[in-house]
């Protein structure tokens, strides 16, 4: 065995530090560019302060919340022989390192926007280079923690469960190390939840209010400095955009790795790495898309004002996949070893492999790779489409704004349910094709090469807000006219990556989903999930129907927030004399209050469905029905994931088309026209469509088959213990004897 083959699992960790490292250096790149004069730096003061106060606030619940989860797992971690109580340090340290993430994006953001507006005073180019290396640092601050705390912790445990046990790393050992691992994405996808929903409620709490009263009834951009909801519109783009986006990517990408090594303990693998190759792979393609997610950030630069910054994004982007794509070709064959590889369930006692069983080779895992990254690129580029200025469904929108509001509503619902159709035969096809090619560990492996560039992703996804704060802080510090043209250039862009941020955010959940789905049946130690059974088929429909009444509490808290901050801003247009000719000025603090306490207050809700549900179905009526309710809940929370965050992005574009100008039926209608008006109506309710509720069901099929996934040792011994399932498989055991009794007459 090669130094390499030996200490490959050490170098993991290293990965993620290389990742911190290259993260610092460009943080510290972007606080040394200039930040403007006085008023530039102090608009930019007061998004920063009211960013830092929502996460303040925010963490003092989530502490709350913590320190109770802490000790319930502490505890559940001494009822069972396949978990431990370490596994409350896990989750500890998984919420410590999901929160910082959000704080290190959080915190670059607010520096990077008004450094990009002082930058667009002079290019483009400047301006992208600042806009983007801020949203790099948010990409590798995400990734590398994520690779850094998630390949250490195993590293421990593996010492700790197996190798000091002297255990078999296919057997109850390993398991008993990746149970407790499980902790550390608990404590992730945990705090990504309260992150996106409370993220979500500020942010469209606060944009409902600025354009409302702001556009609609007032007549000001919703940037404008007189409007005394724009800082609160600012701050939201980071608590959502950034803090929630970092969050959800960040659980996404250690569940989706956590959930292919809980999936490669059960092969059995002869390789030159201690049978743990098929655990390792998907941490190495991690740290390997983290290296060349640095490495294609390099590439994203253009050189004139007329270059396009999509084409320098896109490159950027495609560079990462491709490098991956090269790599992994390399890396799954130098692992995993020759001939047939299955999974341990498909084995018969004698240890002969089930007739019907899926057998697969490393060829098959390297293809199941492709196929991750193709449905990953074939997501984003469908959800652009849909969401993008100047094709049809956009344009469809806006020439129904032409005929009123209602019009308006109808369009952009239409467009958001016609785009669930490919991205669905895409999700389709790729997990019948991965499934086809290795199994359930190749929809494992695929999601997990989908999210191997994650840095880079996030890099572009992080982008958008940054350029739409720095577009804000141009229109309130009112500069010239070629600044401003340099930022909505920025920004434009900037809407087109977030909604396929958003795609490839929806994508990854659900191959994860999946993944961890086959994950809880293996560890539940169920053999199949019978549908036609009663009590399966009503866990199926009560998991469908979650998502809708998960959306409805946070919508309908954007809405009770929206109305408290419309009335604020009505009374200090009506209450502060001289707002509207600049000598009066806006108390901004006031807005930022409301949609804070807003926002914690009304997060709680909406994170008990997801934390409390498979807790109640699991134990009260066993694992086959808690997996009933998790394949609800991920069929239609994909689809209104990606029905709500495409609505919402259409109705977006379709608005802010309005800005160059639009022709419907001849005739030219510009901002302030009837049917722009229209188009802020639709804006205004797709705003907690594609920021609060649609992007809040990615971790919320996530989080549930997390949790039942922790639960799920608890569950196999409760199969063994609980009266009323063991009258149950009584019952069942009598029908057959019965059956087989009349068959023999």
């Amino acid at each position: 065995m090669s130094f390499l083959n030996t200490y490959l699992i050490y170098l993991i960790p290293v990965f993620g530090l290389i990742g911190i490292a290259v993260m610092a250096v460009k943080s510290a790149w972007v606080n040394k560019q200039p930040a403007g004069d006085a008023r530039m730096t102090e608009l930019a003061g007061y998004i920063s302060d009211g960013a830092m106060a929502f996460l303040k606030a925010e963490w003092k619940v989530l502490g709350y919340f913590a320190v109770i989860a802490v000790v319930l797992l502490a505890y559940s971690g001494t009822t069972v022989a396949a978990s431990s109580p370490v596994i409350a340090i896990s989750f500890l340290v998984g919420a410590f390192l999901s929160a910082f993430a959000g704080y290190l994006g959080m915190r670059i953001a607010t520096k990077a926007n008004v450094r990009t507006t002082e930058a667009a005073k002079t290019s483009l180019a400047k301006a992208l280079k600042v806009s983007f290396t801020g949203g790099t640092v948010m990409g590798l601050g995400v990734a590398g923690l994520a690779v850094l705390g998630l390949g250490s912790l195993f590293i421990v445990f593996y010492q700790m469960y197996v190798v000091k046990t002297g255990g078999n790393v296919n057997g109850e050992a390993m398991q008993k190390a990746l149970e407790v691992l499980a902790g550390f994405s608990l404590g992730a996808e945990s705090i990504a939840l309260f992150a996106r929903v409370g993220g979500g409620i500020y942010t469209k709490a606060a944009d409902v209010g600025a354009d409302l009263v702001g556009k609609v009834e007032a007549g000001i951009p919703e940037d404008d400095v007189r409007n005394p909801a724009t800082i609160a519109d600012n701050v939201g783009d980071n608590v959502g955009d950034v803090a929630g986006m970092g969050a959800d990517l960040f659980g996404s990408y250690v569940a989706t790795i956590l959930a292919t090594m809980v999936l490669g303990r059960e092969i059995k693998s002869n390789d030159a790495f201690g049978g743990i190759a098929p655990v390792l792979l998907p941490m190495v393609i991690a740290g390997l898309g983290l290296i060349f997610s640095i490495i294609s950030a390099s590439f994203v630069s253009i050189k004139n004002e007329t270059d396009s910054v999509q084409k320098a994004l896109n490159f950027g982007n495609w560079a990462s996949i491709v490098l991956t794509a090269i790599a992994t070709f390399f890396l799954v064959n130098w692992m995993l070893p020759e001939g047939n590889l299955y999974l341990s369930r498909d084995l018969t006692a004698a240890g002969q492999v089930k007739e019907g069983a899926l057998v697969f080779t490393k060829t098959g895992v390297f293809v199941s790779i492709i196929v991750g990254l193709v449905v990953g690129t074939l997501m984003s580029l469908i959800t652009e489409y849909y969401t993008a200025m100047g094709k049809r469904p956009v344009m469809s929108i806006i020439r129904q704004s032409s005929t009123g509001h209602a019009t308006n509503i109808i369009g952009g619902l239409a467009v958001g349910m016609e785009s669930t159709v490919f991205p669905i035969l895409v999700l389709a096809a790729g997990i019948y094709g991965s499934y086809h090619f290795a199994g359930l560990y190749g929809v494992a492996i695929a999601a997990a090469g989908m999210m191997a560039t994650t840095a880079m992703q996030l890099a572009i996804d992080a982008f958008g807000p940054i350029a739409d704060n720095a577009g804000g802080i141009a229109e309130m510090n009112q500069l010239p006219e070629e600044v401003r043209h340099r930022t909505d250039n920025l920004d434009a862009v900037g809407n087109t990556t977030a909604a396929t941020g958003k795609g490839f955010a929806i994508a990854s959940a659900a191959l994860t989903s999946l993944a961890l789905f086959a994950a809880f049946v293996g560890v539940a130690g169920i053999e199949h999930i019978d549908i036609y059974k009663a009590d399966v088929l009503a866990g199926l429909f009560v998991g469908g129907m979650i998502p809708f009444i998960f959306s409805a509490l946070c919508i309908s808290a954007v809405g009770r927030a929206a109305m408290a901050m419309v009335q604020e801003v009505r009374r200090q247009f009506r209450e502060i004399p001289g707002i509207m000719d600049y000598t009066g000025k806006p108390e901004y603090d006031k807005c930022v209050a409301i949609s804070t306490q807003a926002s914690i207050r009304e997060m709680i809700a909406p994170g008990a469905i997801a934390l409390i549900t498979p807790i109640l179905i699991g134990f009260a009526f066993g694992p086959e029905v808690l997996g009933g309710l998790l394949a609800g809940v991920t069929v239609s929370g994909v689809l209104m994931g990606i029905f709500q965050s495409n609505a919402g992005g259409a109705w977006d574009n379709a608005k802010k088309s309005f800005e160059k100008g639009v022709e419907i039926n001849g005739e030219i209608f510009y901002k302030k026209s009837e049917p722009h008006k229209a188009s802020v109506t639709g804006d205004t309710v797709g705003d907690p469509f594609k920021d609060t509720s649609g992007p809040s069901m990615n971790i919320l099929i996530k989080l549930m088959s997390i949790v039942s996934l922790v639960i799920a040792p608890h569950l196999h011994k409760e199969v063994d213990t609980n009266p009323r399932i063991q009258k149950q498989i009584e019952k069942q055991s009598m029908v057959i004897h019965t059956v087989d009794v009349k068959t023999k007459a």
